[in-house]
């Protein structure tokens, strides 16, 4: 019987239209639609009523891959009305393309990416041809602004020509021959009554090649590749999401303009976009008055005459309000001029114009729609816990009942889902927090990205575990991203993944070349190694491991590390903090003390070192010494503490080597008998010239005192001076210490001159 494959592109209101008018005239037994088969046993749930727009997601995942698609639909997408029409009619309803899942969609994150995107050279002709910038504005040209009777042979005629003789490419090929087997089989099905298709038009002119001869029996949905799992669902979407201009790269820009065309015609969507745009100007306190409104319809509506429109189009109308709302010149090409996302530089009224077209509009799922597990089992855990509800809370993680909200608010953290944001809370390891707080909000795009997450899993423990493993697999080598997984892992009460965690970060510690990321994962693997309270990790052998490891790779590196290293680096400090703790309290995970020793009194002697590291070493062996060993074996050479500051005060690296060791041994070093006194007049023995350039630095080392041990500093240098007074107000000084320093300095200069010229003091 009769096949008529109608050609669109997807989220077209003229194609939409056509293929309404085409099912009502023929009202066919079959229409077929390109959209995935293996949701064909769910057609029913596609006609509940739901609020457009609303997509099809599809998450797969086996050994090797997880991928994640959409097909979205619209009031206007030709797929959608073929549905909606077809069931109206009475026809039987199938989905003819290959699942999302297959792999001819490895590579895209869309079904209906236009395949037409990839022939950009007939594209470009017909553009260069009809003096238009791009193919949205040469579809509107002659699509949606064109003829409605001459609809089906303009579509016609565009996709052969932008097919031509070519061959499709290896993925497309396969979807075709897919697609082809539904064809002939509606077609030997139907009887003497007629079949539709609704496809793609770059894939028309191949179709209809293809439906000729060949089996007729109804293809099957493909297999599934062994130990993969799939999940589709319904999900709401947005016309955001929909947006060209937002990065969406299958479909038309200006969703809400389209939305209007389709509703009520070209000149009311014209109208229409005038007064949204205007409105949102307005709304964000752009200015626009009655007389730019009057010149930008007077120029659209030239531009649409001069471009043979009956009524101004898209373009049109953006063309006249970007000339009468943006007098500046532009440094990058209006966005409708090209084709793609919204780039950077955009004129502030522009970016506001292309947003109002984008329109603000929500899908919303009919409550009978079937949801994934992980929806109910989310719903579940939040009014078990008491989060169910929006407002603020507070989680105390010594408590039991507590920790365990605390654990589901972070898996939904760690999903992504909208609504739970912490405020307050251990930020790592290392953090001494005991208590959280998360505000909980009820956000409408939260059971979109519920529904999202549903293919990592039933539960929200097991996605957790899946989405974990999943950015494990993202970041090979990356030290700072491994150890903040690891992190999550233990926040989020999934153990399970550690050892896939720790593989990964035992490749990236054996190779890492970077001290700070080093000692940032050192520190927090210690962490969770000591603490058994709060993450139930303490002791574990596996984590251990990776503390000596960690250990073994930061004094490996730092030995023989050359170069000025000025100003002192903070960062790398705490590495050297990290390998102090790690020796302190690792010995059970295999850290050796005398070996940290021995590398640390190299480089806290060695010259060429940069001198925050010598100093952070210094500090390191002789903590290390007082607190694990009686002596320091191995180490010849070693100065005293004395002789070491008045060595870094000589050298003229006094702030910088002291940073690194207080960072690393401020109260070791200050409790040797008359180590302050000696700071104090070395440092009051600096001209007030080089007082003042060694000053930033010094203040960087004295940072490292917590205030109260400040306080008690300078309350011992007000002793040692016999002078009275608070040291907390002496270190409560209006001016800042460069102004103060900036003072001596001019004070000393006054002097030197005034007794150059014989008028020092005593001198008269």
């Amino acid at each position: 019987m009769s096949l008529t494959v109608i050609g669109v592109r997807h989220h077209s209101p003229a194609c939409a239209r056509l293929v309404a008018a085409t099912i009502r005239a023929l009202r066919p037994a079959y229409v077929l639609i390109e959209g995935p088969s293996d949701m064909n046993g769910r057609i029913g749930e596609m006609l509940l009523g739901h609020e457009l727009p609303v997509a099809v997601f599809t998450n797969y995942a086996d050994g090797e891959r997880r991928h994640g698609s959409w097909a979205p639909f619209c009031a206007y997408s030709p797929e959608w009305v073929a549905l909606q029409t077809g069931h109206e009619t009475g026809a039987e309803l199938r989905f003819i393309d290959l699942p999302a899942w297959h792999e001819a969609f490895a590579d895209r994150s869309n079904r209906y990416a236009d395949a037409e995107l990839r022939y950009a050279e007939a594209v470009d002709r017909l553009c260069t041809m009809f003096g238009v910038d791009n193919t949205d504005a040469l579809w509107d040209h002659l699509v949606e602004m064109g003829p409605q009777e001459e609809i089906a042979e303009r579509l016609t005629a565009y996709f052969d020509l932008i097919r031509g003789e070519s061959a499709a490419g290896e993925s497309d090929t396969a979807r075709e021959a897919y697609m082809a087997g539904w064809l002939r089989a509606a077609r030997a099905h139907a009887g003497d009554r007629p079949v539709v298709a609704v496809v793609g038009g770059f894939h028309r002119p191949a179709l209809l090649r293809l439906a000729e001869g060949g089996p007729a029996d109804w293809p099957p949905v493909p297999d599934l590749p062994a130990g993969a799992v799939v999940g589709s669902y319904l999900v709401p979407y947005s016309f955001r999401r929909l947006d060209a201009f937002a990065g969406y790269q299958s479909g038309m820009p200006s969703p809400e303009y389209y939305q209007q065309l389709w509703d009520h015609g070209p000149e009311s969507a014209a109208r229409h976009l005038v007064t949204v745009v205007a409105g949102r100007l307005r709304g964000r306190g752009h200015p626009v008055s009655t007389a730019d409104l009057i010149a930008a319809r007077t120029t659209a509506e030239a531009l649409a005459l001069l471009r043979g429109h009956p009524v101004p189009a898209r373009v049109d109308v953006l063309d006249g309000l970007a000339s009468a709302l943006v007098a500046e010149a532009l440094d990058v090409p209006l966005p409708w001029s090209v084709r793609g996302a919204l780039t950077a530089g955009q004129h502030p009224a522009v970016v506001e114009m292309t947003a109002a077209l984008s329109g603000a509009r929500l899908g919303r799922l009919h409550p009978d729609t079937p949801l994934p597990p992980l929806v109910h089992a989310v719903t579940a855990e939040l009014e078990r816990h008491g989060l169910d509800r929006s407002g603020e809370i507070t989680v105390d993680l010594l408590d039991p009942r507590d920790r365990e909200r605390s654990r589901v608010l972070h898996r939904l953290r760690v999903m992504a889902i909208p609504g739970y944001a912490r405020s307050t809370g251990p930020e790592s390891g290392l953090d001494p927090a005991l208590v959280e707080t998360w505000t909980l909000r009820d956000e409408g795009s939260r059971l979109v990205a519920l529904i999202e997450a549903g293919g990592y899993g039933a539960t929200l423990p097991a996605a957790v575990e899946a989405r974990l493993a999943e950015r494990v697999a993202e970041s090979p080598g990356d030290l700072a991203a491994l150890a903040a997984v690891l992190f999550d892992v233990a926040l989020s009460g999934v153990g399970e993944l550690t050892g896939d965690v720790l593989e990964q970060l035992g490749h990236g510690v054996a190779a890492g070349t970077d001290l700070a990321e080093l000692g940032r994962v050192l520190s927090v693997v210690l962490a969770l190694w000591r603490h058994d309270e709060l993450f139930g990790t303490a002791g574990t052998a596996a984590l251990g491991v990776v503390v000596e490891a960690a250990t073994r790779r930061i004094l490996w590196l730092s030995d023989g590390l050359h170069g000025p290293g000025r100003p002192a680096d903070p960062k790398r400090i705490r590495a050297v903090v990290a390998v102090r703790d790690a020796v302190l309290h690792g010995r059970r995970a295999g850290v050796l003390p005398a070996a940290a020793v021995e590398v640390a009194g190299r480089v806290a002697v060695d010259r060429a070192a940069p001198p925050d590291l010598r100093g952070a070493f210094y500090g390191l062996a002789r903590v290390v010494a007082a607190a694990v060993l009686t002596d320091l074996p191995g180490v010849p050479g070693l100065p005293t503490p004395a002789e070491a500051v008045r060595g870094a005060f000589a050298g003229g690296t006094a702030g910088d080597w002291l940073a690194g060791l207080f960072g690393v041994a401020r109260e070791t070093v200050l409790a040797v008998d008359g180590m302050l006194p000696l700071l104090d007049d070395l440092i009051s023995g600096f001209a007030a010239d080089d007082f003042l350039v060694a000053l930033p630095a010094l203040r960087q080392a004295f940072e490292f005192f917590p205030p109260r041990e400040r306080e008690t500093i300078a309350d011992r240098l007000l002793d040692r001076r016999g002078m009275t007074g608070s040291g907390r107000a002496l270190l409560r000084v209006p001016a800042t210490p460069e102004v103060v320093a900036a003072g001596m300095a001019l004070d000393e200069l006054v002097e030197r001159r005034l007794s150059a010229a014989g008028l020092g003091t005593g001198e008269r």
